[in-house]
């Protein structure tokens, strides 16, 4: 990987006006990320917490933000795990302590960024609301507040931290932001949606707060892609796919969830980074795609 100090080259390596192309042909070169503030939600546990740890292997600076500060019988994980795994390691980083539905901890958040690193070049929102009662309860049960909470932490706390965070990435250069999604129309690049399954073996997918919000959050992206194009910032979608993480292996034992198809923390945590060091982030603003098929196609090696 080529070592590039540059902030205006990291963040923006094409012409404001050109076009994007329908579809990524082949790997890019990727800058380095060394110095990197990077900004990842959901890091306690899962994928945000494997891409916080491959993000400081590249040399970043991460800010790790989730609620979890203490240990969770029912959950495994803290930031405060996340963040010594990280010095271990030799890396960098700070735990802050995020609920995503309140706006002063989002605030708090990007502030801690700027007051200890300087600024912000990445924001990656990974966390969503998925856990609890909310998931897998009939929609003729799911409570207004249930449903408006769905929308806060997976649409509304991105919505404003991507607000906080363009001046800062702006006055820097530029930057990315990456938007984790779920299964959706667009990113098998089909004429038509694809029927969406209502259960998976004894495993639940009636959550129809989650998957709304969450083709919000693409929608979001998509029509914020030229007004941030024009600031030198990239928003890109992932859809990670069925992933491996603690949360699934909790629900393949409770309700018999098929994981056998399931790919590892590591296959979505990969893509995070390529398309935050990617050299040409303008072929995929705006865009959502699915980590186990672009990995595959692109070539992009795990390590």
């Amino acid at each position: 990987m080529s070592k590039v100090s540059d902030n205006v080259a990291f963040a923006h390596s094409g012409s404001a006006g050109q076009d994007y192309p329908s579809i990524p042909t082949e790997r890019q070169r990727e800058l380095s990320l060394e110095g990197k503030v990077v900004i990842i939600t959901g890091a306690s546990r899962g994928m945000g917490k494997q891409a916080a740890l491959d993000f400081a292997k590249r040399g970043a600076k991460v800010v790790l933000a989730a609620r979890t500060v203490e240990v969770d019988a029912a959950l495994p994980g803290t930031i405060g795990e996340t963040l010594a795994t990280i010095e271990a390691q030799g890396g960098e980083a700070i735990a802050v302590a995020t609920d995503l539905a309140e706006e002063a901890d989002l605030r708090a958040l990007v502030d801690a960024a700027v007051q200890r690193f300087g600024g912000v070049d990445v924001l990656v929102n990974n966390a969503a609301a998925t856990t609890g009662e909310i998931w897998g309860k009939p929609f003729l049960e799911l409570t207004r507040e249930e449903w408006l909470y769905q929308f806060a932490v997976n649409v509304h706390a991105p919505f404003t931290l991507t607000q906080l965070v363009v001046p800062i990435m702006e006055a820097r250069g530029g930057g990315r932001i990456i938007n984790l999604s779920t299964g959706s129309g667009e990113v098998f690049r089909k004429p038509e949606e694809l029927p969406k399954l209502g259960a998976v073996g004894g495993f639940s997918l009636a959550v129809p707060g989650y998957y709304s919000s969450k083709r919000a959050l693409d929608r979001f992206g998509n029509a914020m892609a030229p007004e941030l194009h024009a600031r030198n910032i990239a928003v890109i979608g992932l859809h990670p796919g069925l992933v491996a993480t603690e949360l699934v292996a909790i629900r393949v034992k409770e309700r018999g969830l098929d994981d056998s198809v399931a790919v590892p923390m590591t296959v979505p945590a990969r893509m995070m980074v390529y398309f935050a060091a990617c050299e040409n982030p303008w072929e995929y603003t705006g865009r959502l795609f699915w980590a186990e098929r672009e990995l595959e196609g692109l070539g992009i090696p795990l390590d």
